[in-house]
């Protein structure tokens, strides 16, 4: 039953077909894969409607040539004289702005103009990560969302959301504190996304738009150019009807000839036009004598979260707009990368636990939990979590680490007092809510079955990332390869919630297969772990790497002598939907177990969207004794003797009723009682996951006093 697992190793992410490493593809497909690479770095650009400065200041200094005019827009003119065209396209993102800083510290929003279309747009940005562009840099925040555990509670809930259902939470206790983060009433705020690029497509927000200014840069980097002269604009303000175009048209020279690159549809465009709206028509009117032609490039999902373009499509309107300007000139002039956006100051170690007496022990934890938080292992696919936290286990405990055929990981260790000894369980479980491959069409398209109960609607429409382990769940790869894609959207919604739920990652079934993708593997959503305002940290799947990582701190922190009587570390799989993995150590334990504690979330009501009459255990107030919950509760000795051994320990807890279950309840019907220590958890089961770390300092030392009790109740 031992198994020395393999060490782990760098995290190598395949992105276009699971092959994508240097040199193993034809030329041609790593030609493809950097032009992907390219454009996606478009899409990722910091340009909200009326701060596209931070984007363009970037992208000047990359691309020196160009200038700034009066009005913010960048302009490039080539050559000289008549015939004078103007090449233009909206560079701005669909945002918020912040418009109030409540006394509890957090945030309210409202869109600049009308911003998107598309019916799911606020939806999409309901329990996700959100980047909010303060004077000092980027911060990272996270929306509220109905915690996933109180489903009954929102069950009525059925409108879809809007922009006044929006809450961001940025770790912050107060108005003063959100006030000392640097976070200003009409900052801007957008979604937190990285590039995202699969298979043969680019997608994200406004990606269409976005790829019209790569198409312009790119024309007037290779020096596109007729008789006379050609002047390219990346123009700011598009959202409000094209006022940063009419700016520039307005210093210009008369244009002969108007070409606008316009935000993306579902069929494309190539055609003359009349108009750009009500605003602009004086100007053009007085300062184009000739034709305004419109190009605009071919999307899915058009003003989705995740409009998707496919790179053929990007090329088309690249080859549309250099014919347009001159006819027959051969080859394509060359992608351009935009600038990397500047990184989130989160993370920042001086901005965060400041006056914390074991700062160094909240940044350990924290560091545990930037390796597993980010990690894919949703019910059954738990392998590089394992991995990790065998690694990270004390030399004595690895020699007597074990795993059993499902995948449980534990450690058993105190005094031999013989087989028949009682001992005391601890167990964390390492699995996480997600996805799993129902079936595969053969256009490509995946069906899914929920694992676990997933907020649904934070995953519709956003970033996929497929978790590639074609080895057995006991001898995982010690590398998790995944392949990006999206998760499909609603196009005409009639309801909050989504009745199927499908992925899709640019490549058809049997491109699929030759990248090894088998019914049964797992999907989650792509995953950043962030520090937030003074002590919090945001990721998902904190349900339940919160519990694995201070099981884990707990034993590095221990030897095997300083316990009294025998005790079990355990982390469990597939505890999401079903409890599998517990059950089968339960089975295996259960005549020795005396009682079992159970390291999970305590889902708590302090959020703004859930009534604090049950539930109610603040965050950064202390562990949580989770006393009742909706399987079971802790016997009231057993609750007075953990209570009695953390006072003793100086250790302050909370104490409360939540709803869920946990892993220790496989051992009740045995005769074990079962106890959950917690931490309290917000926006449970979504991507906006929030925990203290305060609260897991806590906790660590909760489990040690715990495991060094004696054995019997007191």
């Amino acid at each position: 039953m031992k198994s020395k697992l393999k060490p782990i190793s760098a995290i190598c992410l395949l992105w276009l077909s699971g092959l994508l490493l240097s040199g193993l593809l034809p030329v041609t497909a790593r030609a493809q894969a950097t032009d992907l690479t390219r454009l996606a770095s478009w899409v990722a650009l910091d340009a909200p409607t009326g701060h596209e400065q931070i984007a363009l200041d970037s992208l000047q200094a990359q691309f020196p040539a160009w200038q700034r005019d009066r009005y913010g827009n960048l302009v490039r003119t080539i050559g000289s004289g008549s015939p004078h065209r103007v090449v233009a396209c909206g560079i701005d993102a669909y945002s918020y702005a912040i418009t109030q800083i409540t006394a509890d510290g957090y945030l309210r929003l409202h869109r600049v103009g009308n911003g998107s279309g598309h019916p799911l747009w606020d939806q999409s940005h309901e329990g996700q990560h959100l980047r909010i562009l303060t004077g000092e840099g980027p911060l990272v925040g996270v929306t509220a969302v109905a915690n996933g555990h109180f489903a009954i509670q929102h069950r009525a809930e059925t409108a879809l959301v809007t922009q006044n259902d929006l809450w961001l939470d940025v770790g912050a206790e107060s108005a003063a504190a959100v006030a000392g983060m640097g976070i200003n009433l009409l900052d801007p705020v957008l979604r937190q996304l990285p590039p995202w690029s699969y298979g043969s497509e680019v997608a994200g927000p406004r990606s269409g738009a976005r790829i019209g200014c790569a198409a312009v840069l790119a024309a007037a980097e290779a020096g596109i150019n007729g008789a006379g002269s050609t002047s390219y604009v990346i123009s700011v303000q598009q959202v409000f009807g094209w006022i940063g175009l009419g700016a520039a048209l307005s210093r210009l020279p008369l244009a002969d000839a108007l070409i606008v690159l316009g935000p993306g549809e579902l069929s494309g465009r190539d055609a003359l036009i009349q108009s750009l709206g009500t605003r602009l028509e004086p100007v053009l009117a007085n300062r184009v004598t000739g034709t305004v032609r419109m190009l605009v490039p071919e999307v899915a999902d058009a003003d989705a979260l995740m409009e998707r373009v496919e790179l053929d499509a990007a090329n088309n309107l690249l080859r549309a707009l250099v014919e347009a300007i001159t006819p027959n000139t051969g080859e394509l002039p060359a992608w351009q990368s935009a600038p990397v956006p500047a990184p989130v100051l989160n993370n920042v170690a001086s901005r965060w636990g400041a006056g914390q007496d074991n700062i160094e022990d909240l940044m350990a934890i924290a560091e545990v939990l930037d390796q597993v938080a980010e990690q894919s292992a949703v019910p059954g696919h738990e392998g590089p979590i394992r991995n990790i936290i065998y690694n990270a286990l004390p030399d004595w405990a690895q020699a007597l680490a074990q795993v059993d055929d499902m995948g449980n990981l534990w450690v058993e260790f105190g005094p031999e007092t013989g087989a028949a000894a009682e001992v005391t369980v601890f167990i964390a479980h390492m699995d996480e809510v997600g996805y799993e491959i129902a079936s595969i069409d053969a256009a490509g398209v995946v069906d899914l079955i929920r694992l676990g109960g997933v907020v649904t609607t934070a995953w519709e429409g956003q970033p996929a990332l497929l978790q590639l382990d074609p080895f057995s769940n006991r001898e995982s790869s010690p590398d998790a390869a995944q392949l990006r894609g999206v998760f499909l959207t609603r196009s005409d919604p009639v309801s909050k919630q989504p009745d199927t739920e499908r992925a899709w990652f640019g490549m058809n079934a049997e491109q699929l297969s030759a990248a090894g993708v088998q019914v049964g593997m797992g999907i989650t959503g792509y995953k950043e772990g962030h520090r937030m305002g003074g002590f919090r940290y945001a990721s998902r799947s904190l349900d339940d790497r919160v519990g694995t990582t201070a099981l884990l701190r707990a034993i590095q922190g221990m030897e095997p002598g300083s316990v009294s009587s025998r005790v079990i570390f355990a982390w469990s799989v597939r505890e999401e939907g079903g409890l599998r993995g517990a059950a089968a150590l339960a089975e295996l334990f259960w005549e020795r177990t005396r009682r079992v504690y159970s390291i999970d979330t305590f889902v708590t009501s302090d959020t703004p969207l859930e009534s604090a009459h049950f539930a109610f255990t603040p965050l950064g107030d202390g562990p949580v004794l989770r006393a009742i919950e909706s399987a079971a509760m802790s016997t009231p000795a057993e609750l007075q003797r953990n209570r009695a051994i953390a006072a003793d320990a100086g250790i302050s807890v909370q104490i409360g009723l939540t709803q869920g279950g946990t892993d220790g309840s496989t051992f009740t019907a045995y005769g074990s009682p079962n106890a959950g220590i917690s931490w309290p958890g917000r926006y449970s089961h979504s991507p906006a996951e929030i925990a203290d770390l305060r609260d897991v300092a806590g906790l660590i030392d909760l489990i040690q006093a715990l495991a060094r009790a004696p054995l019997q109740a007191q």
